[in-house]
Parts: structure tokens; sequence; C-alpha cells
């Protein structure tokens, strides 16, 4: 029988694993292996399993599950192998031997090896150490603090022991070895300052200089970014160590023929000792090393022991898509993610706005990541035109496309940070264990993997720059392009964001849309009903193509009559909907984002008799001062619900006031608009 804490917690008989129930009982089993042979009082068990005040009758929920425990252990021959569970007074003792834990073995391991006196035998010591991991350590447990804080204790043990191995590797002169087992731990850990040392030294000794001060200055960029702090001394004293060593002409560390011959005659006594030494039941585990992210050329830590791995750290690659970039997290060809949606259909026109993109996204002259933010009112197609030009691009960008809705406004939250982060690195190859829970870490882990890559990433639908500045590649080949209904102005100062402003269509451009959408016949038979559904829609394409869904579903109408329709203003943003697309729906997620005061100014601004008005005139429409008046203007503008044609002179188009003259009415005066209606409708997304 064995227990296991280093992963999915678990109880095995042979090939046979037990059934252990919910987490709450896991996490009995897993708190008294921690402290085998050890009475657990009652009182702690309780403590660890509710984050928050527990239950009444949290005593004998407790009693239950062990309980149920001992009934488990019980049926899988636990008495065999001298495992017994017993009561004492208010508290628990788990008795068994303790190299039956995976965590007690791995320690044991870990202690035999030594990495500078005994490289040779501390490799396969190492290895089979870490070749117990199965993923992050108690998994399965309850999330409360102090199970918390024994996964990390846990986990900063497997790292200090993939530091270890990469040494003992160094020490040998397997450099190349030593630089795969670390790569991948540092690609995971990328503030871990030890282990970007020792990778730096292992990258230099294989002739990688360049790959190994790139990780400095990488890793010297987050830790400010990040922490706010400068490299430490290991770190600082591993980057002055290569600069020496470059000054004085140092060459690539060669292993001599003494240290490849006492690694060959040793090898075979150290791998007895390590699978004959504390272990029971069964057969050697499976001796792999620590790295979980596969390097570029597929090779891991899992197969270094040729000494074929060659991960690369930085370099720039000239290729355009022949292979994965560094930190890739995906040791094949062809593996770059492709996230884009399908392209837009019946897309046209738009040819300034996409000039504009592959300005700002192509230019490399800043040596900078490009960022473009698309920004127009809802409905205005933000969404299709970057998704036509990342498709039109994406031969530029053959690392990857990744694509996220960040629901900004959308209905329901909007999507955080860190949900967004972990699709990423999904897409990017880290396996799920391995993905950071903190926004903060997975964004890290995040810019560290793409730094070197070609790749183009699409925020649609952001609600706030801060909602966006934590998924930012930031590598200097790296492109984004955000869309939202609000300016982003915080991108522009902090991030050097260009905008590309989307404005609604002309008069031709409208016409020419619904002759893609219906037939260019049907459109040319009445051209002056096409200019005045172009006018009722207020010339946004998803009032458009709301239209010509109506026209579709009835061929026997001419546009005339739709737009003698459209004429009746009650009826016209219901007209202008189609199943679970429509304006009014658009419109509603814009107005849910407001403040109450902001919400009111746009009711009152409804109220205008022609959608033209200044500051003056909506102060006197909305009874607010001067300053909130212009105050609420400005976040109108921001959010493109207004427009401001020129120094205090503000337009709100036909449809936005329809919009805010219903939710006016259903909501009463001075109530906030664009709430509470619960209707359904479109996630917003213009």
């Amino acid at each position: 029988m064995e227990f296991s804490l280093l992963g999915p917690i678990a109880v095995t008989t042979g090939s046979t694993e037990l059934s252990l129930g919910p987490a709450k009982r896991r996490s009995v089993l897993a708190l008294l292996l921690l402290q085998p042979n050890t009475t657990v009082p009652l009182e702690q068990l309780i403590d660890s399993l509710w984050e928050d005040e527990p239950p009444e009758h949290a005593r004998t929920v407790v009693q239950g599950h062990v309980s149920r425990l001992r009934a488990t252990l019980a049926e899988g021959g636990a008495e065999a192998y001298g495992i017994e569970l017993t009561t004492h007074g208010s508290a628990y003792l788990l008795r068994l031997p303790e190299e039956l834990i995976d965590a007690h073995r791995f320690g044991e391991l870990v202690t035999l090896a030594r990495p500078e006196a005994a490289p040779a035998d501390a490799v396969p010591l190492l290895r089979e150490a870490l070749g117990l991991w199965r993923g992050p350590a108690l998994t399965g447990t309850v999330t409360s603090p102090p199970f918390a804080a024994a996964a990390h204790a846990l986990e900063e043990r497997r790292l200090t022991a993939v530091e270890a191995l990469g040494r003992a590797h160094g020490a040998l002169g397997e450099h190349e070895q030593a630089a795969a087992i670390l790569y991948s731990a540092a690609v995971n850990h990328p503030l871990r300052e030890g282990l970007i040392a020792g990778l730096m030294r292992a990258l230099f000794r294989t002739g990688r200089q360049s790959d190994a001060l790139e990780w400095f200055h990488r890793t010297r960029r987050l830790l400010n970014e990040e922490l706010g702090v400068d490299p430490g001394e290991r770190l600082r004293g591993a980057y002055e160590e290569i600069l020496r060593a470059e000054a004085a002409g140092g060459a690539r560390a060669k292993p001599t023929g003494e240290a490849r011959a006492a690694g060959a005659a040793s090898g075979g006594s150290a791998g007895a000792t390590a699978s004959g030494g504390s272990r029971t039941g069964g057969g050697p585990r499976p001796v792999e090393g620590a790295a979980q992210v596969p390097v570029p050329g597929g090779t891991g830590a899992e197969n270094t022991r040729g000494g074929e791995a060659a991960p690369g750290a930085g370099g720039t690659r000239t290729g355009a898509a022949d292979g994965a970039r560094p930190g890739s997290g995906s040791g094949r060809a062809g593996a770059a993610p492709r996230l884009l949606p399908r392209p837009p259909a019946r897309f046209l026109g738009r040819e300034d706005q996409l000039t504009a993109l592959t300005a700002v996204l192509t230019d490399r002259a800043t040596g900078e990541s490009p960022l473009a933010v698309v920004a127009g009112p809802a409905g205005v197609g933000k969404t299709a035109c970057a998704v036509q030009w990342a498709h039109q691009h994406a031969g530029a960008f053959p690392d990857g496309q990744l694509f996220a809705d960040l629901r900004g406004f959308g209905e329901g939250d909007e999507a955080p940070p860190a949900e967004i982060l972990r699709d990423f690195l999904l897409a990017l190859g880290t396996p799920p264990e391995r993905v950071p829970g903190s926004a903060q870490a997975a964004s890290a882990l995040f810019r560290s993997l793409v730094a070197e890559r070609r790749l183009l990433v699409v925020l649609d639908n952001a609600r706030s720059s801060a909602q966006v500045r934590p998924l930012l590649p930031g590598g200097r080949h790296c492109a984004t392009v955000v869309t939202s209904r609000s300016r982003l102005d915080g991108l522009v100062a902090t991030d050097c964001a260009r905008p590309v402003g989307l404005q609604t269509l002309g008069h031709e451009e409208g016409a020419a849309l619904l002759g893609a959408m219906l037939g260019p016949e049907r459109v040319a038979e009445d051209p002056a009903a096409a200019r005045e559904l172009v006018d009722l829609c207020d010339g946004l394409p998803l009032a458009l193509r709301a239209a010509a869904a109506q026209l579709t579903a009835r061929p026997r109408w001419r546009l005339a009559r739709l737009a003698a329709a459209l004429r009746d203003e009650r009826r016209r943003l219901a007209l202008l909907s189609a199943e679970d697309t429509g304006i009014a729906a658009a419109l509603r997620m814009s107005v849910a984002r407001l403040s109450a005061d902001d919400a009111q100014l746009l009711s009152a601004l409804a109220t205008s008799a022609d959608g033209h008005l200044n500051a003056s005139l909506a102060a006197a429409l909305a009874g607010y001062d001067p300053e909130r008046t212009q105050d609420g203007l400005d976040r109108l503008a921001e959010m493109h619900l207004v427009d401001e044609e020129a120094t205090d002179v503000y337009t709100i188009s036909t449809l936005t006031q329809l919009f805010a003259r219903d939710e006016r009415g259903e909501s009463g005066e001075g109530g906030k608009s664009g709430t509470g209606d619960g209707s359904k409708g479109s996630d917003g997304r213009g």
C-alpha cells in the first residue's frame, strides 16, 4: 500500500487505487499523512477543513470522514502493511511505515544526493525523487490556508531538488542536460532567481552566451514590474560571472574524459542505491526529471539521458514557422495556437482602418511590442475589423494567434485576467498543473513564454485598461490589438497604445453592406430606400445586418416596406433585432456599465429634440451643475454613447436616444437606465 501527496491525494494497493470520497475526506487523510505517527487534534482538522467559520456540526463531519477512511483502509488490507488509524481522545493518529508515503521517500532520496561531492551518484537519486511527482502537491484537498502553505512548502522542496539536479549535471560537464532540466522549471517559475542563475550558467557553458544574458535581462524586467525590486545577489553573481568570462574570452566548458568516465562507472551503483533504498512495494518507479513543460525540439528532462536536449532561451530566430520558438511550451513544429474566430462573413470596406492597423501593428522601429486599440460605439463592427485584419496578416505571426473575449460589455461579469491567462497558457502548451493560480504569476509566465515569439494577441470587448494590462505579451516580436467601446485612454498613456477609431458607415458603404447581405439586385431596385435604411440604422453595421435579416426572412418585401416600418420609432429597436443579436441588447450592455449619475445624464440627453446639444443645455436637461455635467459628458464620450463633434458640441445618435427613452420609461424618471429588465440578447460585442 502506498500513499501519494505529490500530486492528487491517492492510496494504492498494487495496481488498484482506493476510492477516497469527497475533498474534505481526502483533506483529512492528507493532514494525517503530513504528520504521520503523530496525534493530530480534532480542532486542527476542523481549522484546516473550513477556511471560514466552521459549521456547528463540524466535529460530527470530521468524525464521519475518519470513520469512512478507517473502513476504506481496512478494505484495502491496511493491517497487512502495519497501518492503523486510531482515536486518542479528541485526536487521531495514523500509524504506518513512513516509507509508504511518497513525500517521505522523496525527502530521503534528496537527502542522500550530494550534487557537488558525488554528482554521478546524485543524478539518479534526484531523478528518481523527482519522478515521484505526479502534479501539484496535495491536489484534491480543500483550498484553505493550511493546505496552501503545506503545498507551497512541498513545491519549494521540489524546486530545490531541480536546482540540485542541474548542479549535478553541471558538475559532470553535462551542461546540455542541466539546461534542459532548469529551462522548463524556469519557464514555470520566472521569478525564482536561484533557478534562473543556474540556467544562465548552464546555457553559457553550452555556448549560448546571448541566451544566458537574455534570461538575466528578462528576469530583471519581471522583478521590477511584478515586485518593484532589483535582481538579488545570486542572479547578479551569475550575470557578472558570464560577463567576466566573455571579457576573458571564456569558451564553452567541455566535460573532461575523467568526468564522463566517472559518471559511467558510478551510474550503475548509484541507480541500485536509488531503487533499492527506502522504497517498498513494486519495482523501481520510472525515473524522470522535474521538467514538466516540453522544450523546443521536443526534448524535456525526461529524455535528457543522451544529452539531446537543446532548450532555447531567448535568441531571436529569423525563420518563419519551422518549429516552436524558445519558451513556446511546445516542442513540435506546427503546434502554434490558432485561436482566432472564423473570418467575419460579408466583410467589406474599412480600408482606412485596416491600413492604420497594419501601420501600427507591424511597426518595429521602436523596438517595442506594438499595441492598437480599435474603439467605437456598440454595433459599429470593432470585432469584425480586428478579426479581419488578424486573418489577413496571420502569416506575419507564425508562432500563433491568440484570441479572447474579455466580456467587458457582455451579460454577466467581465472575464478575470486569470481566466484568460489560463486559456492562453494552456494553448501555448503549459500543462494544466503548471498554470499558476494567481493572475500576477500567470501574467509573468505568459510574458516569459512568448518573449521571443512572433505572436498576435487579439483581446476583444475590453472594459478597462486595467483588465487588459496583465494580458499584454510585451515581447518585441508580439503584437496586440484590443477592441473596446471605451477609448481606453489609460493604455494610450501607460503602454503607448495607438488608437484606431471606427466610425459609422456612410450611404455608399451601408448600401454595399445591404447588397452583400441581400444581393445587389434587390438593393438596386430601390436605391433611395437603401439610403433611407442606412439613415434609420444610424450607419451601424450591426443594425444594418439585423435589417437585412428581416428582409431575408421576408423575400417578397421591398426595401421601402421595411423603411416605412422603421420610421415608427416605437418599433424601430424591436425590428433591428435578430434572435440573439440586436442593437438594443448591445446598447443595454453599454448603459449597464455606467454609474447611476451617468446613466441619468444619458437619459436626460435623450429628451433633446434633435440630438445636438452643448454642456449648458445638457446641464439644464439633467438638472446637474456645470462641472458635474462636463465630467459626465466626457465619460459618455469616452464610452462612445455621445460624440463630441467639436469643442462643446455633442451629438447623441437616434438609436441611442430611442433606447435611452425606452429605458427611462421603463425605469421611471431619474432611475438608472439599462438595468433590471432581464432581457436576453447580444453579448454586446460591437
